[in-house]
C-alpha cells in the first residue's frame, strides 16, 4: 500500500505552476463557413436524419428561423407531434416563465405569434404596428358598426384577445427594461 506523498507547497498552492498539469480543452468550432465561435448549439442536417450541424448560438437562431418542424405533416399528426413535445418539455416552458429561457428566437412565444397572426401582421412587428392594425381592424368588425352579426362579433373578441396578449407581452418586456 503506497502512502500519498506529501506536497512542498506548504499550502501556499501559486509556489506551483499555473496550470501546466491540465490537459488542452478541445473545442468545436461553428460550422457556419468563416465562423471562430464556438459550436454548441445542434441543428439537424435534414428532418429524418440523426446527422446535426454545429453552430454558434447566433448561426443556430439563423438556420432555425426557417425550419419548418412540422413540413409534410397533416394537422392531427401535427397536433399529436406538438402535444408530445409540450410533455417532453414542460421544464423549459416552466423556466421561460420565470425569465430563464425564451421562446425559440428569443423574442415571441407561441401566443404572442398566434396574436400577431390573428392581426394579420408579421414576427417582427413592433408595438405601434400592432395598435394600428388593431385599431384599423376593430373598426371594422365593432359591434356599433355591425349590430347583431354574430360573426364579426366572433372576429372583434378574436382582435381583443389578440390585442390584450400582445399588449401584456409589451408591458412585461417593458419591465424587465
Amino acid at each position: 500500500m503506497s502512502r500519498a506523498r506529501r506536497s512542498d507547497n506548504w499550502g501556499f498552492p501559486r509556489w506551483g505552476g499555473y496550470g501546466g498539469t491540465r490537459e488542452a480543452v478541445t473545442v468545436r468550432l461553428c460550422d457556419r463557413t468563416g465562423c471562430n465561435e464556438k459550436g454548441d448549439c445542434p441543428a439537424p442536417k435534414s428532418p429524418s436524419s440523426p446527422d446535426r450541424w454545429y453552430f454558434c448560438q447566433k448561426h443556430a437562431a439563423e438556420y432555425n428561423a426557417g425550419w419548418d418542424y412540422f413540413a409534410g405533416l397533416d394537422a392531427e399528426e401535427a397536433a399529436e407531434r406538438e402535444k408530445a413535445e409540450r410533455q417532453t418539455h414542460e421544464g423549459y416552458q416552466e423556466s421561460a416563465h420565470y425569465g430563464w429561457a425564451g421562446s425559440g428566437d428569443g423574442t415571441r412565444s407561441r401566443d404572442e405569434l398566434r396574436a400577431l397572426e390573428v392581426l394579420g401582421l408579421g414576427t417582427d412587428a413592433d408595438f405601434d404596428a400592432v395598435k394600428k392594425a388593431w385599431r384599423s381592424k376593430a373598426k371594422e368588425v365593432h359591434p356599433d358598426v355591425k349590430p347583431g352579426d354574430e360573426v364579426a362579433a366572433k372576429a372583434f373578441q378574436a382582435i381583443q384577445l389578440a390585442y390584450e396578449v400582445l399588449r401584456a407581452a409589451e408591458e412585461r418586456r417593458e419591465w424587465k427594461g
